[in-house]
Parts: C-alpha cells; structure tokens; sequence
C-alpha cells in the first residue's frame, strides 16, 4: 500500500476537520437512535454492553464508562431493558448487583444499521498504510482519554468554572 499525497495541515485545521466528524457523528447517531426507538445515551450505553461481550458489565461499571451516576443508569437499563435490548443477570459473585447482557436479536438489528457505514469506514482505512493508520489509532486512543478527562472535569466542575 502506498501512502496518498494529502493536503497540508496544521493543528487548527486538524482540529477544525475533528470537529466537522464529531458534529455529523452525534446528528448519526441522532438519527440511528431514532430509528432504533431509543435515545442517544442508550444506544451509547447499548454499545458499552457490546463491546464488552462475554464480560458482562455491571450497572456501575456502565454508569463509570457513560459518566452517568448509578440513579441514571438504573433508568437507562430499565428503558433498554423494556426496549428488547438487554436483560439483567444476577452476578454470580455477589448476589447485589447485576450485570448486563445485550439480547442476541438486537446485536442482530444494530449491527444491520451500523454495517453500511462501518463497512465505509474499513474501506477508508484500507487507503492508509500500516505506520498512518498506528498514527490514527494512537490519535483516536489518546484523545478519547483526554475527552474522558473532560467529561469528568465537566461532570465535577462549577459551571462558572473554565473546563
């Protein structure tokens, strides 16, 4: 594979393209949450308990990744729950909590909705070479800690306080 001649960049057109995909991301997800008849928190919270797999999450663990306190996730697991998108299983090492499991038919109908795009996006990659895509995964990870450190700033933070 050989790397494709792109245009200059600096940081503030970097940071301007990032936040063109954040912005047609979150009205995507709008949309797909809609079409899914839930709420943009559920499905992210939906896809938390997807990507966990076999490893079952508890509701604090969902609340902890959704930066949500544990009262809210006991509501978004309720709507999720009567939805068709997850159960609760008692947690075999303590009899207190649950954990979650997605229910097999609507992995089925959300990985129909997403495989279009997700489809798109493989074949994008596949136009970068091996040392631009570790440069694009080590982007994605080390923002994504520095959002997660935002969010809890947000989550702790005075709102007459700067973030």
């Amino acid at each position: 594979m050989h790397a494709t001649s792109r245009p200059p960049a600096d940081p503030a057109r970097a940071l301007s393209a990032m936040d063109h995909l954040i912005a047609a991301h979150v009205i995507g997800q709008q949309e797909l949450a809609r079409r899914l008849g839930v709420n943009v928190t559920d499905l992210t919270c939906f896809a938390f308990v997807l990507e966990a797999g076999a490893d079952l999450l508890t509701a604090g663990d969902l609340a902890a990744r959704a930066h949500v306190t544990t009262g809210a996730v006991t509501g978004i697991l309720n709507r999720l729950e009567r939805a068709g998108y997850v159960t609760r299983r008692p947690d075999p090492d303590d009899r207190r909590r649950v954990r979650v499991a997605a229910v097999p038919e609507a992995v089925t109908r959300v990985e129909a909705v997403y495989a279009g795009h997700y489809a798109r996006l493989t074949e994008l990659f596949a136009g970068y070479t091996a040392d631009e895509l570790a440069v694009l995964t080590d982007w994605f990870t080390r923002a994504t800690a520095l959002a997660h450190e935002y969010l809890e700033k947000l989550n702790g933070n005075d709102s007459a306080e700067p973030c």
